[in-house]
């Protein structure tokens, strides 16, 4: 399905900042269509053709939709649009038409202009469309959310709503169904719903909020003094006609979001509407999730620690040994330990947002290959470089790739290049993902491999330790093979689905 960008640029010659505009009532729109127990469809005239293209929905939380097919790409002309051409044309709100009906459905259409602040040209109509099958005598509760509802829509023909967003918020939150206050000019609270209600009795209330200062008893409620001016003054500022950020406000071991917009049709302030919402247990459970955070990152930086120590009595054990092969056998395993304290390093300086640990591979990759070529025994440099990206990586995967890796790099670094052999020395680690797969190769363009080896028989204690990490922990295939044109490739494929 098109996105309302692409199908309004397709269809129509609107400005960037119209379609921008459009952009940002989608956004916000669901606070309209849940106050008025109605769909709404965003209309653009395609031109010369007198018909016009719906190019957003939103359904109504609080009552049953009108449409049961979705609406967006649909086109419609004649006199199934006379009331949008007349929106467009005279640029007003229309309400005068009788009833319509959808199979034994009735429905009620209204339109709505929408423009710029500070423009006059409509560049869309908001049908907003309300199933009459469930109608009913509205109480106090319908009542206020049709009132406001017929505000913000003036809102809209006036282009003053929505209102900018501010930076870092990427959603409307809080709805309509999380608790609704209507505040008059003067800032008293005209009603409240029931859910508002009970999340400012989570703040310490025990009163009624209706007839009451709102700005007053959420400033006095806060138990950060300088909190309570903030939220205060956000709700003055609404008085005004602004639309500030939202806020949450903590009092008694309860959090309540809250956000005030202003409601001025026809550009006359007249109050405000502020939706609440009680995220006590969302911000428990942040918290619980950030100390978990903290408590596992102090974890890997302990085993980081204690793999660096382990690493180093292994190097002050191999300066001690007067055998080269056992001097040679400890050096080694002081690599592979590294090579593990490299990924724990990485993990404990990074903050996982998600449950599952996750580490950046690149930076490990390019530091175990500097590594291997440092500490390689030859009076010839060989060049180490990296093609393609390993991206983020779980720790499952990390760990015994690194050591795969580790173990190759080292092999080929040390055996796989003459003392004067015809080319530059250099090792090339290439990496792709494909299909849920990482494909992984480690190729040199050394002396090759020698006649009738095989990895499955080596008894080489790296390539034994490679055949076994990669075919058993990372449940993946590995091949060693003569590359084309000369030198050795180790060819490996890694599942990353998880296991």
């Amino acid at each position: 399905m098109s996105t309302l960008r692409d199908l309004v640029e397709e269809h129509t010659s609107l400005a960037p900042e119209d379609i921008e505009h459009l952009h940002r009532l989608a956004g916000d729109w669901q606070i309209v269509s849940d106050l008025s127990f109605a769909d709404l469809l965003m209309w653009v005239p395609i031109a010369d053709r007198g018909e016009f293209l719906c190019v957003a929905q939103v359904r109504p939380t609080t009552a049953p939709t009108a449409y049961q097919d979705d609406q967006v790409g649909r086109v419609a002309g004649g006199p199934e649009v006379a009331h949008l051409a007349i929106v467009r044309a005279q640029g007003r709100i229309w309400r005068e038409g009788d009833p319509v009906w959808y199979g034994d459905m009735p429905a009620r259409h209204e339109a709505i202009p929408v423009r710029r602040r500070g423009e006059t040209q409509v560049i869309a109509v908001v049908g907003r469309d309300t199933n009459l099958s469930t109608a009913r005598t509205p109480a106090q509760l319908e009542l206020n959310y049709l009132t406001t509802a017929d505000d913000l829509a003036q809102m809209i023909a006036d282009g003053t709503f929505p209102p900018p967003r501010h930076p870092g918020e990427t959603t409307s939150a809080p709805r309509i169904g999380d608790g609704l206050v209507r505040l008059d000019a003067s800032g008293k609270v005209t009603y409240a719903s029931p859910n508002a209600q009970s999340a400012y009795r989570r703040l310490g209330l025990a009163a009624h909020l209706v007839g009451e200062s709102l700005a007053e008893i959420t400033g006095r409620l806060c138990d950060d003094p300088l909190e309570g001016k903030d939220a205060t003054d956000r709700v003055h500022s609404a008085l005004r006609g602004d639309a500030p950020a939202r806020k949450e406000l903590e009092a008694r071991g309860a959090t309540v979001l809250m956000r005030a917009l202003p409601l001025m049709p026809a550009g006359v302030p007249i109050g405000a509407l502020v939706l609440v919402r009680d995220i006590t247990e969302v911000r428990r459970r942040d918290r619980q999730l950030m100390t978990k955070d903290a408590t596992i990152r102090e974890i890997h930086h302990r085993v980081k620690n204690n793999l660096q120590t382990v690493a180093a009595l292994l190097r002050l054990q191999a300066r001690r040994v007067g055998v080269p092969a056992a001097r040679h056998a400890l050096e080694e395993s002081v690599r592979r330990v590294a090579s593990i304290a490299l990924v724990h390093e990485t993990l404990s300086m990074s903050a996982s947002d998600t449950a599952d640990e996750a580490v950046e591979f690149d930076g490990i990759v390019d530091r175990v290959a500097a590594a291997a070529v440092e500490v390689a025994a030859s009076d010839f440099t060989v060049a180490l470089r990296r093609d393609g990206d390993f991206g983020v990586l779980p720790a499952e995967i990390a760990t015994p790739l690194v050591m795969v890796l580790n173990e190759l790099l080292q092999n080929a670094v040390e055996h796989a290049f003459e003392p004067r052999g015809e080319h530059d020395p250099e090792v090339v680690v290439s990496v792709h993902r494909f299909r849920k797969q990482l494909h992984v190769t480690v190729a040199d363009n050394g002396r090759g491999l020698p006649d009738g080896f095989d990895l499955d028989s080596s008894e080489r204690l790296g390539l034994q330790i490679v055949r076994t990490l990669a075919t058993g922990e990372l449940r993946g295939t590995i091949e060693l093979r003569t590359r084309a044109g000369g030198g050795t490739e180790a060819v490996m494929v890694v599942p990353l689905a998880k296991r």
